[in-house]
């Protein structure tokens, strides 16, 4: 026969000197338990009442644990923990990754493609971080990244080609049957190049359109490619993009292609994650469909 368990504290009473214990601040205990700062004051003093004894020195701002808090905060978290690790063994959530991609990656390429692996992976939660900002894997919590360049990377991290860059140029139908098709008339007259940070269209006109002087189109700059794709699609101009980025658009008949040329810049996108990763069985499932999803719209 199992002995019963001794009389315990209210648990409300623990977890507000827990969450007091770390942060040594009633004030941000309050916020992480979603109480008041009273409310954690006074579980903390009927606490300290029952117990008999003081867990904390008080000082004008700041708190302090005492010899006896400091033990007893350690046993109250690793009973909190053993809690948190039942209930979950009862019922498991899912693992959350961090993807870190840039901002056009996601929304031209990842978005679309992301139903068929979370039907594939119901165990992972993905969380997508989409940012131009270089990850630091360990501070942002990030998993693995996606990333626009060239080699060579920092050490430590383990990389691999996703696919290269290739450029091509398109314009929505309307463009075209506005201002004509640039190749068919060797003139730019008329029509708008939609820049994304790349900038890539003097090398690109270069190969295509070798006798075009520049100067006859408008300009319009964007920082991001999707949002140059984006105005293409709404007829403001002609774009140059990843061909990965636009296959969506060029199927459905909202953007054409103008040129057989294409420029390959010598950069591309890289899977990028440490060495020493955290979830390294669920990342390398990650790893394998990002490979696969690649290969197959080659």
């Amino acid at each position: 026969m199992t002995e019963p368990i001794g009389r315990l504290p209210s648990l409300n009473a623990l977890r507000a000197f827990e969450a007091a214990s770390r942060h040594l601040n009633f004030r941000l205990a309050a916020e992480e338990l979603g109480v008041t700062q009273g409310a954690v004051a006074q579980q903390v003093r009927g606490l300290e009442a029952e117990l008999g004894m003081k867990l904390f020195e008080r000082h004008p701002r700041a708190l302090s644990l005492t010899d006896n808090g400091r033990r007893y905060a350690g046993g109250v978290r690793r009973a909190f923990e053993m809690l948190a690790e039942a209930t979950q063994t009862l019922r498991p959530e899912p693992l959350r990754l961090t993807i870190s991609v840039t901002p056009t990656f996601a929304s031209k390429w990842l978005i679309p493609r992301l139903p068929a692996f979370l039907e594939a992976h119901p165990d992972i939660d993905l969380r997508i971080l989409a940012t131009d900002r270089l990850s630091q894997f360990h501070a942002d919590a990030v998993d693995l990244a996606v990333r626009y360049g060239r080699p060579p990377w920092g050490s430590g991290l383990i990389v691999e080609p996703l696919f290269d860059e290739v450029q091509i140029a398109v314009a929505s139908p309307s463009a075209i049957a506005s201002a004509g098709h640039p190749g068919e008339t060797a003139s730019l007259q008329g029509h708008a190049l939609l820049h994304d940070a790349h900038n890539a269209w003097s090398q690109f006109l270069e190969l295509a359109l070798p006798n075009v002087t520049l100067s006859t189109a408008k300009n319009v700059r964007f920082n991001q490619t999707a949002l140059a794709i984006d105005a293409a699609v709404a007829g403001q101009g002609l774009a140059l993009a990843h061909r990965d980025f636009v296959a969506t658009d060029l199927a459905a008949g909202r953007l054409v292609r103008l040129f057989d040329t294409e420029l390959r810049t010598g950069a591309g996108f890289f899977i990028v994650y440490p060495r020493r990763a955290r979830h390294a069985a669920q990342i390398a499932n990650v790893h394998e469909w990002l490979l696969r999803q690649a290969t197959a719209t080659r």
